[in-house]
Parts: C-alpha cells; structure tokens; sequence
C-alpha cells in the first residue's frame, strides 16, 4: 500500500533501524520505546490489522509467531518478553498495517501499584 508508513519501511524507502529481516518479515526498533527494548514486527505484505488475516496468510502468521521468539533472543531478552498486537480503533491501533511489538527489559515491581 502506497501510503502505509510500514509498507515503507518494509520496503526500504523510509530508513529504520533493523533488527531482523528475511523475505516475508522485518523487525525494527520502535522510534517511540515504551520500554527499554521496543522493537516492532511487521508482515511485508500489507494486512490492515487481525481482523484482515485470510486464510491465505496461515503460514506467514506462523512465520511470524516462530521468528518472534528468535528476534528476542537476539536483542537479550533471556528473563522473558510481551508480545502485543492492538487490532482497531479501540485498542488504540495508530498504524493501519499489522504489527506486533516486542517489548522487554522493563524494570517491574510485584506486585503492581
């Protein structure tokens, strides 16, 4: 999609800092970490959000749910990671294009508040 930001990227026609790439996927750094490794993954193929995976996409969902734990393990995240994926409007979705953060290294006291 010519005006998805994460095409772009995918693409390579807007600079990122890679953490990982192959021919279906690419992770890279979050520009806006919420936490100390923030690192977003992204189909090359442009799929809206969850509610967009046709069956056609069965293997490259896969793909990605194999390669996550592979990209954490490589960025140091030994002691255990969040995966997350805001699907629409009201999960807060502000990129239209199918993406999954990795987040890790966040300092936490339990329990919370």
């Amino acid at each position: 999609m010519a005006d998805c930001i994460f095409c772009m990227i995918g693409n390579h026609d807007i600079p990122s800092n890679v953490a990982y790439e192959d021919d279906q996927i690419i992770a890279f750094h979050d520009l806006e970490p919420q936490a100390p490794v923030h690192v977003l993954v992204i189909p090359k193929k442009h799929i809206t959000g969850l509610d967009d995976v046709k069956e056609e996409d069965k293997e490259l969902m896969g793909h990605i749910m194999f390669k996550i734990h592979e990209i954490a393990a490589d960025l140091g995240l030994e002691n255990g990671y969040r995966v997350v994926s805001n699907n629409g409007e009201d999960a807060f979705q502000t990129v239209k294009h199918l993406h999954f953060h990795i987040l890790g290294k966040r300092k936490m006291t339990w329990p919370p508040g």
